[in-house]
């Protein structure tokens, strides 16, 4: 039974719970780290680890996202991002981490990032990123937003995308458009058009959660890419839902789809409030198959945004939902060492994914699915 609480007369509302309210439970058993496997398969695709990368030009180049598939994660290019946009986006980025080190305002670093978003998507330049990608080997995936889905599509798939990401603050089963000339994007039968896996969301609740997964697609995300200082979705919008309770509930939709299809599995990420390794760990073991990483990765020395970060929304020309912060705290490691350590850093900022190996150890788990089933506590 749901745990609904009075706020006033004849009105009530859910209680929901963060990952900072949850604690993981040890069960009866360890085993060795050596001995725990991370890796986790959406479709064809397999990876060592269960990371994608939130589609932010903040962490995410053509170069990166080739370092991130090489290191077993799955690197997410932004199709309508400054790689897009620009034939030198490291001139654009270098002027913002410029502005940001003289003391910019972050009003004014917004204004810096939507006066480059207002040049028009090339395709040419994003064809070219691609094939940075694809050359490289590593598994192809990048971000369209809903509302220009239909419209980049082909040139995407021409281009050798493997794995399509839409992606919005809030998204539904069918986006319906306001222009009188513009088709609403319908999300069922434009996943159906396709070959390759689709990842829609992101998502809060079960209702929702399932509406998407009805309409083919392989994964869900969950949440909006919250990052304390960053987002601003809940003060601009007033929207958002605690993760660990907008995880357990998508969970619960995964569940009653695979049994109302019986056996069609969709993964569930967790895009939000994942901030240390600790909260990869909570964010599986609340049903998680993978989490969407943007800000912790910022502090990585391959990193575009040279410790700066800031979420797709920041560019928007009418309503921002991010600002542009610095998050590295003038500490900087490599990409290799962020993931997989050694580390000398006692709060769980680095070695994130060799952490989830050791808690799933800790905890007598030996893989991502098994883990999902880890007893859980709430803080009193």
């Amino acid at each position: 039974m749901r745990d609904l609480v009075d706020i006033g007369m004849g009105r009530t509302a859910r209680r929901a719970f963060g990952l900072d309210d949850i604690e993981i439970v040890p069960s009866r058993r360890t085993r060795s780290s050596k001995d725990v496997s991370t890796a986790w398969q959406i479709d064809a695709y397999r990876f060592d680890i269960p990371l994608i990368t939130h589609p932010s030009d903040a962490i995410v180049s053509p170069r990166t996202a080739v370092a991130v598939g090489e290191l077993g994660g799955l690197g997410v290019l932004n199709a309508e991002g400054l790689w897009a946009r620009h034939a030198d986006p490291d001139e654009v980025l270098f002027r913002l981490a410029t502005a940001a080190e003289d003391g910019a305002e972050p009003m004014e670093l917004v204004r810096l990032l939507q006066e480059a978003h207002a040049e028009p998507v090339r395709i040419d330049l994003l064809t070219e990123a691609i094939k940075q990608v694809r050359e490289s080997g590593v598994t192809v995936a990048v971000r369209v937003s809903p509302q220009h889905a239909a419209e980049l599509t082909p040139d995407l798939l021409a281009a050798g995308v493997e794995v399509l990401v839409v992606q919005g603050t809030i998204i539904s089963a069918e986006h319906v458009a306001r222009e009188a000339d513009a088709e609403p994007l319908n999300l069922k039968q434009f996943i159906a058009d396709l070959d390759i896996p689709v990842i829609a969301g992101g998502v809060h609740d079960y209702r929702t959660a399932m509406h998407l997964m009805r309409t083919g697609a392989a994964g869900v995300i969950v949440g909006y890419g919250h990052c304390a200082g960053v987002t601003t979705t809940d003060s601009s919008l007033g929207i958002g839902v605690p993760m660990a309770t907008a995880i357990v509930d998508a969970a619960a939709a995964r569940r009653d789809y695979l049994d109302e299809t019986g056996g069609r599995y969709v993964h569930v990420i967790a895009d939000g409030g994942v901030h240390t390794s600790g909260d990869i760990a909570k964010s599986i073991a609340c049903g998680a198959d993978a989490v969407m990483l943007g800000a912790p990765l910022a502090v990585a020395g391959e990193a575009p945004g040279q410790g700066l970060y800031w979420t797709t929304s920041a560019a928007h020309p009418s309503l921002p939902r991010s600002r542009v912060l610095p998050v590295a705290d003038d500490v900087e490691v490599d990409l290799r060492t962020l993931l997989f350590g050694p580390s000398t850093d006692p709060d769980g900022l680095v070695n994130l994914f060799g952490a989830l190996r050791r808690a799933m150890a800790k905890t007598g788990y030996s893989d991502v699915k098994e883990f999902q089933k880890v007893g859980l506590t709430v803080r009193a």
